[in-house]
């Protein structure tokens, strides 16, 4: 217990240096001002730096409202992926510090959801947050009920980084904080008869042990000497997204590992299971469970939620198919929180350590394939 602890502590903890220029088109200084150095919680989310950003920038910016955004080498950040998130998909071979820019002018509608500050980032959160409800307990009563104050608290926790705040809240959720309560829930639900998606707090037989996943799946070339080679991806077509729920156990009650998790969200690339890179096979358990894989966790939608109060929510697993040929793929790395995690980790350690504050976890995957599947995309 005190190692999952103190696991969840570096994890809150953690940060990415990053260094942050002003774009050379909007500076109307003589000199330009020096970038600006800061780190960015792994948690957090780029939009929350502005505060500290715009007094050190403002002197130098042209006239005008601001509409502020980030990019990395030419490609335009999404304000509501985590800052942990970027900087794992994006940064094969991580550059510390992570040379962003920042613009104050001409935000990119045609690419980026409007962001109106950190009232959208919160409310993205949450939204999130209702989603993972929905998915772990059937319904996402106890989020849609939080009370105001509540809600106030837990956002401030999740921008400070405040780990015991967080817990305090958030266990109101009943969505379990550690391992052992997220077990316990499990268990003590398949002990009791199904229910119906009013009931606000427990967990039905057909809900138990699901969690919520959001993959990214990039593809880089084969056979790379050095990971800071990988072509630098340009657009966002160029990454595969997944989101979607999984089980933590199979039809047989064994509890599965990250790898069992892969091979259920990825299944056309770890079909052949010499497709694993040879580093990483090396560290497999010899006996890996069987996969377990179920019909409405592969990628189609979710039931909405029933209408509680004024409000509706609808949920969907969406699935984007990854651009290179996944029969002709091979896992290269996968980063989770930073972390290039052995595959025979069971899934339970996984998520109640390295789970982001919504309840989701967020895997970052690299695939190697030809330089031909790279250059055609």
């Amino acid at each position: 217990m005190d190692l999952d602890k103190d696991a969840q502590k570096l994890v809150w903890g953690a940060a990415v240096p990053l260094q942050i220029y002003l774009d050379e088109s909007e500076i109307t200084t003589l000199t330009p001002p020096p970038p600006f150095l800061v780190l960015g919680p792994r948690l957090g989310y780029l939009p929350l730096l502005i505060p500290l950003l715009k007094p050190h920038f403002n002197s130098s910016l042209p006239p005008g409202v601001d509409t502020i955004w980030f990019d990395y080498k030419g490609l335009p950040l999404k304000w509501y992926i985590p800052i942990g998130v970027l900087f794992d998909l994006l940064c094969a071979e991580p550059e510390r510090p992570w040379n962003l820019t920042v613009h104050f002018r001409g935000y990119p509608s045609e690419i980026l959801t409007p962001c109106e500050g950190e009232d959208s980032i919160k409310w993205s959160f949450i939204n999130s947050l209702k989603e993972a409800a929905y998915i772990i307990n059937g319904n996402c009563k106890n989020v849609m009920n939080m009370s105001q104050s509540d809600q106030v608290e837990l956002w401030k926790c999740v921008g400070k980084a405040a780990l015991e705040g967080y817990c305090r809240i958030s266990s109101k959720l009943k969505l379990g904080t550690t391992m052992e309560e997220y077990i316990a829930r499990i268990q003590s639900s398949l002990m009791q008869p199904t229910q119906g998606i009013s009931d606000a707090d427990n967990v039905g037989p057909s809900r138990a042990g699901r969690i919520p996943v959001r993959l990214y799946v990039r593809c880089i070339e084969e056979d790379l000497d050095d990971l800071t080679d990988a072509t630098a991806i340009n657009s966002w077509d160029q990454i595969s997204y997944l989101n979607q729920p999984i089980e933590i156990r199979n039809n047989e009650g064994t509890y599965l590992t990250l790898h069992d998790a892969l091979k259920v969200l990825l299944p056309d690339v770890f079909m052949d299971e010499s497709s694993i890179d040879e580093q990483m096979s090396n560290m497999l358990l010899e006996d890996v469970p069987q996969q377990y894989t179920e019909s409405d966790s592969q990628g189609g939608e979710l039931e909405k939620v029933s209408s509680m109060g004024n409000n509706t929510v609808a949920f969907t697993s969406d699935r984007q198919s990854p651009q290179c040929s996944p029969s002709k793929s091979r896992v290269k790395l996968i980063r989770i929180q930073g972390i290039e995690p052995r595959l025979d980790l069971p899934l339970s350690w996984v998520i109640s350590n390295l789970l982001n504050p919504e309840f989701y976890l967020h895997i970052c995957v690299y695939l190697e394939v030809s330089p031909s599947q790279v250059e055609r995309r």
